[in-house]
């Protein structure tokens, strides 16, 4: 038998406040990383101290932590919440920030910059504090996905081609080689105002570039009286090579946009 073991244990950080000048003996050579799951609440902790590596209580103030991409684009600004108690050593200058799955939904898998400064409650001063004695503010924080990969790429529909009174749209891949015999997709019709039919379409041609000699079958058909506010949802069983809408009635500026994931 084959015995791993895995960790329980909290992602702590410690951060240095500049008070009344460094000490530069310490002066740590690495910082670790922080580590970012997506699909899942993400609890860091953080332990403020000072240049003697002492704790410094927090109780007044406001923890905030702020990310950016490789942009330099802001993609999170989250506040934290204080657990230093006032009294116990073990919880002074302990406070903790919660990046939530819902924050991470959107973001790739990459390197993110973060800092984090000090909000006074009471001035609404703001300090702020280092990964070490000299003076880098900025850290390292990896957003990852190898916990939950998340959905499925959509892929969007957009441009249709009129063809004796019926719209066609462009084709997208039905990807089969990732599919199995009851392989499920699922398509959202994004309208405005769209009065008619949709119906979807397959073939299992390995190839689409002579329109006229592929054999395209008919999946389903949707129905629409132009007050729908909501995307209508579609879901659909089968391995086919490729996948297309077909409209009744003109679709521009009413069928904005069909998003398919396969």
């Amino acid at each position: 038998m084959q015995i791993q073991h895995r960790y329980l244990v909290k992602n702590k950080t410690t951060i240095v406040l500049n008070e009344a000048g460094f000490i530069t003996e310490y002066k740590p050579v690495y910082q670790r990383q922080l580590q970012v799951f997506k699909g899942i609440d993400n609890t860091l902790e953080f332990k403020l101290v000072n240049a003697d590596q002492k704790p410094v209580r927090i109780t007044t103030d406001i923890p905030k932590l702020i990310a950016f991409d490789e942009n330099q684009n802001q993609v999170l600004d989250k506040t934290g919440t204080v657990l230093d108690d006032g009294t116990s050593l073990e919880t002074k200058g302990l406070f903790k920030v919660v990046i939530a799955a819902n924050d991470t939904l959107n973001l790739k898998e990459q390197f993110l910059t973060y800092s984090i400064y000090i909000e006074d409650s009471v001035t609404n001063l703001t300090t702020l504090t280092y990964n070490d004695v000299a003076f880098g503010a900025c850290a390292a924080m990896k957003v990852s996905a190898c916990v939950f990969p998340g959905p499925s790429v959509s892929h969007p529909v957009t441009t249709f081609i009129e063809d004796n009174g019926i719209w066609r749209s462009s084709t997208l891949g039905a990807e089969p080689g990732i599919n199995g015999n009851e392989a499920l997709h699922t398509a959202a019709v994004y309208t405005s105002g769209y009065i008619g039919s949709l119906v979807v379409q397959s073939t299992l041609d390995n190839a689409v570039d002579g329109d006229s000699t592929v054999d395209w079958s008919d999946i389903t058909t949707l129905t629409f009286d132009g007050t729908e506010t909501e995307p209508t949802p579609v879901n659909f069983n089968g391995v086919f090579s490729f996948l297309r809408f077909q409209a009744s009635a003109d679709p521009a500026d009413k069928i904005t946009k069909i998003l398919v994931r396969n």
